[in-house]
């Protein structure tokens, strides 16, 4: 797939121009709707057509786009991948209309594209919260909440929020982390909203150019971060967990009986491996699905349809 250098995006088929002209076809529009009828935003959110959360299968499919946000652009081993807002929505557009994806998780700026080009309909939103630890910054550690508040999360009539939480012992930084998360945990349950956290055990790390950070990926300390932000908020009731997949995944699940999505990440395996280790983990008790981003939206042969039909193949 390629950038669409005309401006035009490619809408899902499922998806067509309505007569009374709400949605727009191509990203030169997007422009003319914010600059001109900013309200258009906030009329398509109230009107959305919105689905239940599961289907019979109680399994789910969700396109996840929020790294841009964190100025994380890379993916596939492409430094600037996800740079051109136009590819980028055009594979989104792509992702979303594939049978068997049941919706989006994302930032609002992509969120509200996509409201706008009538993606969205008939799909379940979960709105990113955190993105304030911007990649490679002195203060990326600081996860604070600069993208959707749960108010938001509610007028916008979604179906919950996820927040990253990274907690690095030797920061006393991440206790802020833990707090505004315990915060946003408390008041998604009581809004009966999914609270989907997204927790790591991290470090910073040496490097040639200074340092980064750097989540570990061991079973033990997976487990370890689920039992801290399992304990988050003054319920629990609606709180899922998004995890990694990693090996002796068995144990991983046995540590929690929250719903759990498994997220995709930038994988460096082969791809037939990666995705064997997909199905291992999602026949395990708690696994609820798949939550992927940059392994869909950028594979190698750049065969957007192909990577999510395949992953939806893995789910259902």
């Amino acid at each position: 797939m390629t950038a669409l250098s005309t401006g035009t995006v490619h809408r899902p088929s499922a998806v067509g121009l309505v007569s009374d002209g709400r949605f727009v076809s191509s990203v030169a529009e997007i422009n003319e709707v914010r600059a001109r009828e900013p309200q258009r935003i906030g009329e398509l959110l109230a009107n959305r057509e919105r689905r239940p959360l599961f289907g019979d299968d109680g399994k789910l499919m969700i396109v996840a786009c929020d790294h841009p946000a964190r100025g994380a652009l890379g993916a596939s081993g492409r430094k600037n991948a996800m740079a051109d807002r136009v590819e980028l929505l055009d594979r989104l557009a792509t992702a979303l209309s594939r049978p068997g994806v049941d919706g989006l998780l994302a930032t609002a700026d992509i969120a509200e594209d996509l409201l706008l080009l009538g993606a969205l309909e008939g799909k379940l939103v979960f709105a990113s919260m955190n993105r304030g630890g911007l990649q490679g910054s002195s203060f990326e550690m600081d996860d604070r909440n600069t993208g959707y508040d749960v108010q938001g999360a509610v007028e916008a009539r979604f179906d919950g929020a996820k927040m990253l939480t990274r907690i690095d012992l030797d920061d006393p930084g991440t206790v802020l982390t833990l707090e505004r998360c315990g915060q946003a945990v408390t008041e998604l349950n009581r809004a009966r909203l999914i609270a989907m956290v997204e927790p790591f055990m991290s470090r910073r790390v040496p490097t040639k150019h200074g340092s980064k950070i750097v989540n570990d990926l061991t079973a033990d300390a997976v487990i370890k971060s689920v039992a801290i932000a399992s304990g988050l908020g003054a319920s629990s009731a609606y709180t899922w967990m998004k995890l990694p997949v990693v090996a002796e995944m068995e144990r991983v699940m046995a540590a929690t009986t929250l719903p759990t999505l498994l997220l995709g990440g930038d994988p460096e395996n082969a791809p037939d491996e990666t995705y064997a280790a997909w199905s291992a983990a999602l026949a395990l008790p708690s696994v609820r699905g798949l939550i992927l981003g940059r392994t869909m939206l950028y594979p190698a042969d750049d065969d957007v349809a192909k990577a999510v039909d395949t992953a939806v193949g893995l789910v259902r």
